[in-house]
Order: C-alpha cells, then structure tokens, then sequence
C-alpha cells in the first residue's frame, strides 16, 4: 500500500512513519523512486518518499517492508499529524495556506484510507468556507456517485462547494443533494450541505427552495444560523420586502455580514450615499478581519452602487474590485463586475454591443440572476440616451425575467429611471415612498445626461 496520498514534512514524516527518534539526515527527495512532488503544494514531497527515507536513513535499521496494517496504522497517525500542525497554527498566527495544505492533504488520506476520527477537518472545512475564497483542493473527483465513507462524504461536499465556481449551479445541487442523500456527513457538515445548496437554489433563481432551505438552517440555530438569516434577508429583498430585510440587519452582526446586506437594501433606493457609506463599513469590517474573499464581494457592491453616480470613481472601484478578486475563484462576482462596467459606460456607443457576451458567459455559468443585472444596466443606458423603444424592449426583457416576483424591483426601477409610471399596480415595499425612489432613479439618469454633455 502507498500513502502517495500524502505531501508532508520530514517532521510529520518521522511521526507518521513510528520512529523512536528523529534519523540524523532525512532529506527526502525527487531521485526516490517513489517520491512524487506537486509544484505548488507548501510541502513538494509526497508522504511514500519521506517515510521511505526516514526509514532507510534511520540507525536501527527498520525494514521499509511494511504490511498492510502497517500503512493503515501511518495513515492515522498522518492524519493526527496534520490536525495538531493545523490547530498550532490557528493558536498562533493563523495561516490560509497551511489550511489549505492540511486539508487538502487531510482529505485525500482520509478517503482514500478510510479513516475515522475526522473532527479537525470538519473544523478546518468551516474554515476554509468561511471567507468564499475557493483555492483548489486537488481532490480528483470519484467515479462512484455514491460516497461510503464519511470521508467519501466530506470530499465530495467540498469538492462540489469548490467547484461551484466553474460548474453550473444546477451541477451544485445536485451533487449536494446526493451526498445529503447517503446521510453519512457528519451533523454539522449536513448544515453545510444544505445552506450551500440553497445558496445555488438561490443562484437558480429557484427561490421558495432556497427560501425552505435557509429557513431549515437558521432554525437549526447552529454555526451557519446566522448566514442562513442574511440569506432569507437577501430572499426577502429579491421579493421586493425590503422592510422585512431592513429590519433582518441589527440581527446580524459581522458574521451575518450586515454592512453588505445594509447597502444592498439602499442601492436599489437609489440612495448612493448610504450605499457607499454600508459598503465602506463592510470593506473595512473585512479587511480587519483579514477576510480576503468577503473584501472582494464588498468592493465589487461598493462599484455598482458608485457606477450609478459617479462613473469616473466607479473606474477607480472597479479596478480595485479586480484586483481583490484576482486569485480567488469568485465567478458570480467577477461577472457581477463586468455588469458594473456597462452602468459605468452607460450612454457610451460600445455598450450594446458588450452585453450578448455577457449573457453567454453568465448562462454557462448557471447564475440566471445575473441577466437581471444585464438588463437593468441596458435600461439605464437606454435611459441616458432618450432611446424609448430601446428602453421598452428592455423592461419588457426585464418584466419577463421577473415574473416569478423575485427582482421585481428591477422592473420598476426601469420605469423610474425613464421617470415612467408603472403600467399596473406594483408589490414592492420600498423602505420609503415609491415617489421619494422615482426621483432619486430619474436624478441619476438626469446627472449622467449632463456628465455627458459637460464631461463632468
């Protein structure tokens, strides 16, 4: 049996190879015929070839014939290893690249070892969720549809979290559905499943499912609670009940990331300043919690609502935005930011032309929402221009995308921007009076207009 499984350490080599004592030169490397190195791992050498050479270098000559109960025994105690040098780290200055190295190794050894006694790696699993930064675990994915193991389980949930980003959404719920399906996760990984299941439910747009799974883990009061109510307040702003997700925001804490849900209940107002202002807050809140993937998402909403008023900063945001988002697998958001730069050059002559694209690269990856954010930026830039039959065909597309009620606002919006009245009486509960949000809308297509003209 091989651990070729395992990168590691001479350190963790020495422990899971069962030596009395460290050998006086352990130097595992590439010429060991059954070495084999992963380029960018944070430990090159794979576990086979630094046991082989602590073995083969030790004094008290230890044969490298080990049985198969042997291999099992390494494995367990590789395994241990690795969760006391993760929960070091974390104890001390906390490491996203060790994080991703144990776990990575963790889960391959696990599975493919069969191993029990996976509590450290249900604890690293929330960690590296935690932050929506999605590096590659290199777990290769299992012919076997069905998991047996817990380890199988925990694996494929990961792996279908992580590959979200470059799989279709309706591919994430059904991979989490059938691991749900074994019932071999453990209780707190179940919870994952489901929140992550509902957020692409959500991403569907197939919202009263991701509505009643949300809801199932926020009433499981565990340590996805309070993502699961910012989710059922993003649920109730989709619906147009942004009193009921106003009132969502006190409750919700860092955790709960109130800042960003703050500003995304005051965009769609068309009040900037507050937007700005939440958006802010939630970068800084981020950046003081050295969540680098929480920054990004914050910052790509802090452009959308700056591209609306002030293109020429919204530039400035945007290519921060990018930069933040660079290396971290975040594919909602990185088209999200390519919607923000249509509003940005809204009343250019290119723009029109840039949004099949767009649609194209937002249909392959299964985030339907995102064609609302397409239209509503085409409805603005019609706007700005005088372009009615323009802007009609493109509330039309829009009120279609709608019907369900989810995002219906966008529709209104639309006819705000154009300072036209609603055709039919409209189900969106504003924090404020319809009249009050027509004229902020209207202003900032009447603002954009006299940039245009003067250029500034």
């Amino acid at each position: 049996m091989n651990l070729h499984c395992l990168e590691q350490s001479t350190d963790a080599a020495i422990i899971t190879a069962g030596l009395p004592h460290t050998p006086p030169i352990i130097q595992p490397d590439a010429h060991h015929q059954s070495s084999e190195t992963t380029t960018y791992a944070l430990w090159p050498y794979h576990l086979h070839g630094a046991i082989r050479s602590a073995l083969t270098e030790a004094d008290d000559h230890t044969d490298d014939r080990w049985t198969p109960a042997d291999w099992q025994q390494a494995a367990g105690r590789a395994l241990a290893a690795l969760g006391d040098q993760w929960a070091t780290s974390t104890s001390l200055t906390p490491s996203r690249m060790l994080l991703v190295a144990c776990l990575r190794q963790g889960l391959r050894l696990a599975r493919d070892h069969r191993l029990t006694g996976l509590d450290w790696l249900i604890e690293a699993a929330h960690a590296y969720t935690d932050d929506s930064v999605w590096e590659p675990l290199g777990l290769t994915v299992s012919t076997d549809p069905a998991p047996d193991t817990p380890a199988d389980a925990v694996a494929e949930l990961l792996t279908a979290i992580t590959r979200r980003q470059h799989e279709h959404r309706q591919r994430t719920a059904d991979r989490l559905t059938a691991v749900l399906e074994t019932g071999l996760l453990p209780a707190e990984l179940t919870e994952m499943a489901l929140y992550y299941r509902a957020k692409a439910h959500k991403d569907l747009s197939h919202n009263e499912t991701a509505r009643q799974g949300m809801q199932q883990v926020a009433d499981a009061g565990g340590r996805l609670a309070l993502k699961a109510r910012r989710g059922l307040a993003n649920l109730a702003r989709l619906a147009g009940d942004f009193p009921t997700a106003l009132a969502a925001v006190p409750t919700l804490g860092w955790k709960g990331r109130h800042h960003r849900v703050l500003g995304d209940i005051h965009w769609p107002h068309a009040d900037t300043a507050q937007a700005i202002a939440a958006f802010e807050a939630g970068r800084a809140e981020a950046e003081q919690h050295g969540a680098a993937g929480e920054r990004a998402m914050t910052q790509v909403r802090l452009a959308l609502a700056v591209s609306f008023a002030d293109p020429v900063r919204a530039g400035d945001e945007l290519a921060l935005a990018h930069q933040y988002l660079d290396g971290l697998d975040q594919r909602a958001n990185t088209l999200l930011a390519h919607t923000v730069a249509l509003i940005k050059d809204a009343g250019a002559e290119d723009v029109t032309d840039r949004v099949q694209h767009l649609h194209t690269a937002i249909e392959a990856a299964g985030l339907p929402y995102l064609h609302r954010f397409v239209e509503l930026a085409l409805a603005f830039h019609h706007a700005v221009r005088g372009e009615d039959q323009a802007l009609a065909a493109t509330t039309d597309r829009l009120r279609t995308l709608t019907a369900t009620g989810d995002f219906a606002y966008f529709t209104d919006i639309a006819h705000f921007m154009a300072g036209l009245p609603l055709p039919e009486p409209s189900a969106v509960r504003w924090t404020t009076s319809d009249d009050t949000v027509r004229a902020a809308w209207h202003g900032l297509v009447q603002a954009r207009q006299e940039h245009l003209r003067t250029g500034t």
